[in-house]
């Protein structure tokens, strides 16, 4: 019963009944007159109190974690060491010393989180320097020490044990000062992690050849090296309750539609989950529709490319741990977008994207449409052709549905053996054991020679696509069309292109229509299936509702309009 309930959730998706958001209204005569954010506000929301702050939502969602941290040493030491399990785990260093020889305190940090050098010599070293305190301390002694001591370029103050806590597993050093109340929270990150690499997946012919890390830090300062704008948010909170991951939600303050950062931020922190290791497991927990298999959520691994589409009026979501950052929201035709089509001229970059909607067709359809023509329709074949068809199928003794179902099978084992098997071994495996699969199984008579053709050019097309998720949804859609063209031909074809192309216009992503700015139909510029030049893209997509839709001048090219005038 409930494989039936998921089956009839895909195949018949309704609008929830009170949809958060925005989303297109359609007039009365069922045309949409434009793209105005529209907001219905149900009575909860009526209601609803100021947002929450990040520190007051972790006090709400774990009360009794929270607690003050005491004047007494003493307490905050032996709390500390509760929380962390000490001596239990070995990995949590409590250093007890004394400021100026004077006042006792105690420092703790993570072994291999924080750097050791900072500690060592901006911390330990300026705290327990006599002469810092030759005059005593004027005033209170956290103050003092922030302003005439400790010389480092970040440190914070907190009254909380949970948040001491949550700061230290993240490679902060906690100080602990006797009689105070509060506790010094020191930045020394310092745990290894990989450089700056090439992206392996979106690689570039011309373009920038730089790509994200599992460092949450290098991928926010990766972004802003690139977009040096002061507007430019970056808000970081935690998801997993055992975990603790930092998220970073990076947006444009005045070109982004607040209703859409409202919202990724609601579904981010109602997040009840213990673990969330990479970016691909938090899209699963935030995207509008899960049973749907077309991506929602755009994920790449390009600054470059993150940055234009956060100029667009776009929200990115960075995960700490994961190399690939979450565009909000994306559309059915940003998947086959690439940022080296913006580098290139127009007419180079249409081509490409002509070449690349070629790829989409034939993935999905060529196998349903090579079964259909060849079990229902051998009349649409030219005579010679047909004879050729029948002459390389005479000794096959499986029917056309069996023969093709062996070999994408095949191919598709091929392709995830080539992805696993480690080295240079991954992609000679790939094609040294395509060529002999395909030769012995027509030396065998299990398969025809036009369908390894057929398999071979569907293979090329499903890895001309840029967006690996856009691709497997494509691989998986061309299961669905071989079926329904053995079921009934071009017939089960054309409804399964109606079942499913139902089903796409139904989805949103973030409010957004999948197939906007298409369906429904609203004001776009040259940049949907072609490229068109870059002076003519004048306003951000409508469909984003950005709080600034312009995005260049009325004359892009300055120069022209005074070359004009001095024709004139």
């Amino acid at each position: 019963m409930r494989i039936l309930k998921i089956l009839k959730n895909l195949l018949i998706y309704k609008e929830p009944i009170d949809p958060e958001g925005f989303e297109f209204v359609e007039s009365s005569d069922g045309k949409v007159p434009s793209a105005e954010p529209s907001v219905e506000l149900t009575k909860k929301e009526k209601t609803k109190k100021t947002p929450l702050s990040i520190e007051d939502w972790n006090r709400e969602k774990n009360p009794d974690k929270q607690g003050a941290i005491s004047t007494d040493l003493n307490i905050n030491l032996s709390k500390i060491k509760e929380e962390f399990l000490v001596p239990k785990n070995a990995d949590v260093v409590i250093r007890e010393f004394k400021i100026g020889r004077k006042v006792d305190a105690f420092i703790v940090f993570v072994d291999g989180m924080a750097d050791k050098a900072t500690v060592n010599d901006f911390v330990l070293r300026e705290l327990m320097e006599p002469e810092h305190f030759k005059n005593g301390f004027q005033g209170s002694i956290i103050d003092y020490i922030l302003e005439n001591v400790l010389s480092i370029n970040q440190v914070n103050r907190v009254k909380e044990y949970e948040n001491v806590v949550q700061e230290v597993l993240s490679g902060i050093t906690a100080l602990f000062i006797k009689g105070c109340s509060e506790s010094i929270l020191i930045e020394s990150r310092g745990f290894d992690k990989r450089g700056v690499e090439k992206p392996s997946v979106e690689s570039v012919v011309n373009g920038p050849q730089e790509g994200f890390t599992e460092d949450l830090r290098t991928n926010i300062t990766l972004i802003r090296r690139i977009l040096k704008n002061r507007k430019l948010v970056t808000e970081i909170t935690k998801v997993g309750k055992k975990n603790n991951t930092n998220i970073a939600i990076m947006y444009l303050e005045d070109v982004v539609n607040p209703t859409i950062v409202e919202e990724v931020k609601k579904r981010i922190k109602s997040l009840d989950i213990d673990l969330v290791i990479e970016g691909g497991m938090l899209v699963q927990l935030i995207e509008d529709n899960p049973l749907v298999f077309f991506p929602q959520v755009l994920s790449t691994e390009r600054p470059d490319r993150t940055v234009s589409l956060v100029a667009e009026g776009r929200v990115a979501i960075i995960v700490d741990g994961s190399p690939f950052v979450n565009i909000v929201p994306t559309t059915f035709f940003e998947q086959f977008h690439t940022s080296e089509d913006a580098y290139l001229s127009w007419y180079f970059g249409s081509f490409i994207r002509v070449i690349r909607l070629f790829g989409i067709f034939v993935s999905a359809l060529l196998p349903g449409f090579y079964i259909a023509l060849t079990t229902f329709h051998q009349e649409m074949l030219p005579t010679d052709l047909l004879i050729t068809f029948a002459l390389s199928r005479e000794n096959v003794p499986f029917p056309v549905i069996v023969e093709t179902l062996i070999m994408e099978i095949s191919f598709e084992l091929i392709r995830e053996a080539g992805i696993r098997v480690p080295g240079v071994i991954g992609p000679a495996l790939g094609i040294i054991g395509a060529i002999i699969l395909g030769q012995a199984a027509v030396a065998a008579n299990i398969v025809s020679p036009i369908l390894i053709i057929v398999i071979a050019v569907t293979g090329l097309g499903s890895f001309s696509l840029p967006n690996y998720s856009f691709s497997f949804s494509m691989r998986i859609v061309r299961f669905f069309f071989i079926f329904f063209g053995a079921i009934s031909g071009y017939f089960g074809i054309s409804a399964a292109i109606i079942i499913l192309g139902g089903i796409a216009c139904s989805i949103k992503s973030f409010g957004v229509p999948y197939f906007a700015p298409i369906a429904p139909k609203t004001k776009s510029g040259p940049d949907i299936l072609l490229r068109g030049p870059l002076w003519l893209q004048k306003e951000r997509p409508d469909y984003l509702n950005p709080l600034d839709k312009k995005r260049m001048g009325e004359t892009p090219r300055g120069w022209t309009k005074e070359k004009e005038e001095g024709d004139k």
